[in-house]
């Protein structure tokens, strides 16, 4: 009943993660950081010998293409090393999370509270990494207020999926099976190039990734390019993240349940 029940209790899980970094919280903002170093160097940098770039027959220019971009790649960093990294290391090293079942907290909980902490991360990296954008004068529109829900839609969805991956980890070494998928989203989910200029059998890869339905609402928020079809970019997050939800709470309940 614990594992199909969720309470309250979540809250108290989510309490436990921002207690903790209260002390560490330096390494709380690593994450941050990447995309904004990325910015500077690539979009800023770079941007200067590129100048403009077509998309949708519009030409925008290369800062403001690849912005948004990186604001999804801030969300998706938000959430990694907590679904990954420190979930591995509470689950099979600290048994923080056996610790954490002796109390009143159940599975269900206990995922809850694991995915809300990474999804409050993401949220964080999102208005922090937004709050840079506008001081670059790259925000184009009003409809950029909608992409901080965006990256909190794409925290959720990483989240989601990162603990399912990581709850079939048997070793350190298995977290390049999670790394190595994210780089290769990272490069190749129309983050620095539009998607046009992949050749069509790649397009059809680019478009099967997470993180490139991430960028595509937030570039289109952060433009002002708002239609329905915006809604099949979310729809595919929610999706694939309540996959990985049901997977991470069902693989939690058999790891840490007798």
């Amino acid at each position: 009943m614990t594992l199909l029940v969720p309470s309250r209790r979540f809250v108290r899980v989510v309490e436990r993660n921002v207690t903790v970094y209260r002390r560490t919280w330096l390494v709380l903002f690593t994450g941050f950081f990447e995309p904004v170093f990325y910015l500077l160097s690539i979009g800023i940098g770079i941007g200067e010998l590129v100048g403009e770039v077509s998309v949708g027959g519009r030409s925008v220019d290369y800062r403001t293409f690849v912005a948004p971009g990186l604001l999804a790649t801030s969300a998706m960093n938000g959430t990694f090393y907590d679904s990954t990294m420190n979930m591995y290391y509470k689950l099979t090293w600290a048994k923080i999370y056996d610790a954490v079942l002796a109390t009143p907290v159940g599975v269900l909980d206990l995922a809850l509270g694991e995915m809300g902490w990474s999804v409050l991360r993401a949220t964080m990296y999102g208005a922090g990494f937004l709050g840079v954008m506008a001081g670059f004068g790259l925000v184009d529109s009003m409809w950029a207020i909608v992409a901080l829900p965006g990256a909190t839609l794409i925290g959720f969805t990483f989240a989601a999926v990162g603990m399912a991956a990581t709850s079939y980890m048997r070793s350190w070494n298995d977290l390049d099976l999670v790394t190595v998928p994210l780089i290769v989203q990272f490069l190749f989910s129309a983050t620095f190039f539009p998607l046009d200029t992949y050749p069509r059998a790649v397009q059809f890869l680019v478009q099967a990734t997470p993180l490139y339905h991430g960028v595509a609402l937030e570039r289109a928020f952060i433009s002002g390019d708002v239609g329905w079809s915006l809604l099949v970019h979310a729809a595919y997050l929610l999706a694939l993240g309540a996959l990985g939800a049901t997977i991470a709470s069902r693989r939690l309940g058999q790891l840490l349940t007798p």
